[in-house]
């Protein structure tokens, strides 16, 4: 064997030796090179989320604390549950959780059906023109703003001077105050909300069932389905998942009935009805400066909120196979 044949397999031992295999990047960083258009447009939402959502709760733990601005949220001293405490022992405990739970299931059992109800009905209608119009006419009170909405209920309900009190005169009932009695509170303010939201709230409901095979459809009218049948066997199945979904978000947020809204609509005759969590939070908290206490009374309806989603989300996994995770 020659000389030159013997030294080919050491050259090649020696070109291993010298060879530097390259770095691998991290999947992560080749992800964002070939996608950094997608990662772009991700990155103000996420920004958005780190700013004012979760560096903000760093103020969680003046909860905690006797919270004093001179000595800021560092300096001021641990009380542990002193707050929590105060709140559970105050005579407004039951009176502010009976309000709250109950406007809200009253909010879900008259309104969350509705939009579902309205959608179905919007799907069955077959003439353009007055489908655009009807849809027109239920999203448009969507768009009026709060203010204007609780200053167009006064309006409505005032004695004296109200549409609403001049037709009760008129059949002879006698003047009321409905702003003014608290047993009527609720159904103004959940009934009115549903005829503000119920077009808006409707839109996703619609986008499902625009999802629907129209194959099915005809399949149904061949087999001789009336539409009853239809909206039963093929409508209401689409709608499942959505509607469990929405239910779950809804149940959520049964602790968190909206601030602006019940504040408006609020006057000394109706307190005992409309006094609520987040409006108890914003007099003792913003007006009588009292933020330690506000924050654990805040603190304890965010995570009586975030208890209810996860149970919920987990009865619905084993009943329904549906679940937000």
């Amino acid at each position: 064997m020659s000389r030159a044949t013997e030294s080919i397999p050491a050259k090649l031992e020696l070109q291993q030796r010298n060879h530097v295999e390259p770095k691998r990047q991290h999947p992560f960083i080749k992800s964002l090179k070939k996608h950094w258009e997608l990662y772009l447009l991700v990155l103000p939402p996420v920004l958005y989320l780190l700013i004012f959502k979760y560096i903000p709760m760093v103020g969680v733990q003046i909860a905690f604390k006797d919270f004093s601005v001179v000595k800021g949220i560092w300096g001021s001293p641990w009380v542990g549950f002193k707050h929590f405490e105060a709140f559970f022992e105050s005579p407004n405990f039951w009176l502010l959780i009976k309000n709250t739970i109950g406007i809200s299931f009253y909010s879900l059992i008259a309104g969350f059906p509705i939009p579902i109800l309205l959608a179905l009905a919007l799907n069955e209608i077959r003439t353009g023109y007055f489908k655009k119009t009807v849809q027109m006419v239920t999203y448009a009170p969507h768009f009026i703003s709060t203010v204007v909405m609780v200053s167009i209920i006064i309006l409505m309900l005032s004695p004296h001077v109200g549409v609403v009190d001049k037709l009760f005169t008129l059949l002879g009932f006698p003047m009321t105050n409905f702003m003014g009695i608290p047993e009527y509170f609720k159904s103004i303010y959940v009934w009115s909300g549903v005829w503000q939201g119920m077009g808006y709230s409707s839109i996703i409901y619609i986008a499902a069932l625009a999802g629907v095979d129209p194959s099915l459809y005809e399949a149904a009218k061949m087999d001789g389905a009336s539409r009853l049948r239809k909206i039963w066997h093929i409508d209401l199945p689409t709608l499942v998942p959505v509607t469990v979904i929405m239910l779950i978000l809804s149940l959520g947020s049964i602790m968190g009935v909206g601030f602006e809204k019940i504040y408006l609509m609020q006057n000394p005759l109706n307190t005992s009805a409309s006094e609520v969590i987040s409006t108890y939070v914003y007099k003792v908290g913003l007006i009588g400066a009292n933020f330690s206490f506000s924050s654990a009374v805040g603190l304890f309806n965010s995570i009586i909120n975030l208890i209810l989603l996860v149970i919920v989300n987990g009865i619905s996994r084993k009943v329904s196979q549906n679940s937000l995770w």
